[in-house]
This record gives structure tokens, C-alpha cells and sequence, in this order.
């Protein structure tokens, strides 16, 4: 008798049903309808929310849930998430956003946006509780400052998923659950980054994988500061690792949509719970995760977890110590492997690889593959 493979149960989505709220419009359908153009930030969001990435948000977060997730770091119904995902908006625009609106990104309509509620938010207040910090010079807070003073709530459609620069890699959570699904993996463990992966991160995701069936590398390609690598340079740099360095059947590279916030500790929880929708048993988190400057202490993101419960968080967080090459060890090691002093130790900021490269000048191959190293050189001459 034939045994068939089962098929692998993947973790549902958050809330119990993956949101896909992607369609085509029908014709006639936006004629005469206000429009809306949407910054790239927001255009991330709509993508998110209607692929289901965002499960279980259908829309824009209404006042209650606003208030509820800058308090508790709960939707009003008790679903963790501790991010705002909100349309803000010139008063000028919510005068003419009265039901249904077509969103567009630069002239070209992308989607639908059913306005419920308009409601005026204390920003110097969100600050505080989402990125624990009023102070302007945080990239978080200026682009929050820097939006519309109202905020729009409803559910959205989107028209098509825009595959972007990488259409090779861009994938919806139900597109990565297929994948997962069509190769067996029974766990994954997924890896979020904005930065080219060195040495370090390496390490990281080759002991996650002696746990798990497979790796989602999932590079963060929405809008970042300015001083950050550029996402087709990292791509190129995660291809050629990926390439030499992994095993193929064992790792998945596909981009995540999102655009960067740098609200550290709260970031990690829609980090890991968003990957959990796109069907990831396993999250790592490192240290300082989605953090910016020393706004945030190095293992805060990690705490902040203990704010829940793995049943209701619906995906296992892997948290590691600060990862090192140790000269006197000759290898990679965290403090918890090796007995020497910051002396033997190689560690460079991400401020000093970008000096390096801008200067045209060799990463130390103890840093980051010598491939990867190529990419970003050429990369950085290019800009």
C-alpha cells in the first residue's frame, strides 16, 4: 500500500481567517467617485491589510481600535497587535473622503476605501506610546508628525498586487503558504531584516534551521530611511548568499511589502505576528529589532513579548543574544559561547560598514561573505 505524504498544518492566520480582500475593478465602478492619492507608506498598508498580511485588520483602524492598540497593544475585541495601521489625511481631503473613495498611488487608481469614521488623533500622544519617544529627530515620529491631522477607518479593497521592483520574490501570505504547503515543511521559521545579511545574521538563521524544516527570508522592502542600503542592493546580496551558502530546498527568499516605522519593541510583535499569517511556525527575534539610534534598549523587543501568551501569539519566538565574530575563538559566538572579553571580539556598526563602503574600502571577511561584500561595493558605486 502507497503512504501519501500529508500535508503539513500550517498556523492560521491571526484571527482564524487569512484576509484577501484583492479584486479587479468592475467597470464603471470608480466613475464619479472622490479620489485619494496615497503616500508610499500608505500604499504599503493597503497592500498588507487586503493580501491578508495584516490579518486579521480588513481596513483602516477605526477610533476604538486606535485606542485600544495604543493602550494595550490589543485590538478593542482583545486580539493582540500593537501597531496603528492608519490613513491620515489633510482636513482638506476628509471633506471630500464621504464613502466610498478611490485610492489612488501617483494618479493611478490601486483601490477602494469604505469610509466609516474620521477622527482627529493626539499625535504627541501616539508618539509616546508607540515609539516611547515625542522627539521629532526619530524617522517614526517625524513621519507621523509630518502626516494629515485625520485619520480615515474602513475596510479597503485593493485592485492588483503590485509586485514591485521583485516580482520573482514578491509573494502574498497565500502565495508563501503554497510554498511552504508544496515542499512539506511542517515548521518555518521566518527572518526579518532591512539590512544586507552578514555573518552574524548567518549564524543566526543556520542554528534556527537545525531546529525548523525550512527558512522564509523575508527582507523588509518598503519605504526606510534614506541612509539605508537600497532594497535591490540587498536583494542581490541575499541572492548570491542564498545561492552559494544554503540549502536551496531548505530556504525561501521572498520580500515583505512593508514599509519600516523603527517603533523597535512594538514593531517586532506585527513583525512576528504578521508572518504568522504568511504561514511561519517560528520568528527570530536579535537584538535592537526594528530599532533606529538608541531610542530603544538592546533587548527590549524580546521583552515585549512577555506581554502575551504563545497560544494566542500563534508562533514561537526565537530570541538571540548579540552574535559576534570572536577572533580567539575563530568563529562566530554569542556570550553565552564565548568565555572572551570585547578585546577579541569583531563588531561593526552598520554606520561604520556604510563608511567603509562609501570609502570604496573591503569588509573583513569575518563580517560578511566576500560575495555579499561585491554587491554591496558595487551597489554603493553606483549611487
Amino acid at each position: 500500500m502507497t503512504t501519501l505524504t500529508p500535508i503539513p498544518t500550517l498556523p492560521a492566520a491571526l484571527g482564524g481567517t487569512l484576509i484577501q480582500r484583492v479584486r479587479h475593478p468592475e467597470v464603471g465602478e470608480t466613475l464619479g467617485l472622490p479620489t485619494l492619492e496615497l503616500s508610499e507608506r500608505a500604499h504599503a498598508d493597503l497592500e498588507m491589510i487586503a493580501t491578508g498580511a495584516y490579518s486579521p485588520l480588513s481596513g483602516f483602524l477605526n477610533s476604538a481600535d486606535y485606542a485600544s492598540v495604543l493602550g494595550r497593544m490589543r485590538l478593542s475585541g482583545g486580539t493582540p497587535w500593537s501597531l496603528p495601521i492608519t490613513l491620515m489625511v489633510s482636513a482638506q481631503e476628509a471633506q471630500r473622503a464621504r464613502g466610498q473613495v478611490v485610492l489612488t498611488r501617483e494618479g493611478r487608481p490601486v483601490g477602494l476605501l469604505e469610509v466609516e469614521e474620521q477622527y482627529t488623533p493626539d499625535k504627541a500622544h501616539e508618539a509616546r506610546e508607540v515609539y516611547r519617544t515625542a522627539d521629532a529627530a526619530h524617522p517614526g515620529v517625524a513621519a507621523l508628525y509630518a502626516a494629515g491631522e485625520v485619520y480615515l477607518a474602513g475596510p479597503v479593497t485593493l485592485f492588483a498586487v503590485p509586485r514591485g521592483a521583485f516580482p520573482r520574490h514578491h509573494r502574498t501570505p497565500q502565495e508563501v503558504r503554497e510554498v511552504i504547503g508544496a515542499r512539506g515543511w511542517r515548521s518555518t521559521v521566518a527572518f526579518q531584516t532591512r539590512n544586507p545579511i552578514h555573518r552574524a545574521h548567518e549564524y543566526l538563521q543556520k542554528v534556527a534551521l537545525e531546529l525548523v524544516d525550512g527558512l522564509l527570508l523575508h527582507p523588509l522592502v518598503g519605504s526606510t530611511k534614506g541612509d539605508d542600503v537600497p532594497a535591490d542592493v540587498r536583494v542581490q546580496a541575499y541572492e548570491v548568499l542564498l545561492d552559494r551558502y544554503y540549502p536551496r530546498e531548505r530556504t525561501l527568499l521572498s520580500v515583505y511589502p512593508a514599509a519600516m516605522r523603527y517603533a523597535g519593541p512594538r514593531e517586532a510583535i506585527v513583525h512576528a505576528l504578521s508572518r504568522r499569517n504568511y504561514g511561519a511556525s517560528h520568528f527570530i527575534v536579535g537584538r535592537d529589532h526594528a530599532g533606529v539610534g538608541s531610542y530603544y534598549g538592546t533587548y527590549e523587543a524580546q521583552e515585549i513579548f512577555s506581554h502575551f501568551s504563545e497560544a494566542e501569539l500563534g508562533i514561537k519566538i526565537l530570541k538571540f543574544e548579540h552574535t559576534y565574530y570572536c577572533k580567539s575563538c575563530s568563529q562566530l559566538v554569542s556570550p553565552r559561547t564565548c568565555p572572551h572579553d570585547g578585546s577579541h571580539h569583531l563588531i561593526l556598526s552598520g554606520t561604520r560598514v556604510r563608511e567603509l563602503l562609501r570609502a570604496g574600502q573591503p569588509l573583513p571577511a569575518e563580517f560578511t561573505r566576500p560575495e555579499v561584500a561585491e554587491v554591496l561595493r558595487a551597489g554603493y558605486s553606483r549611487n
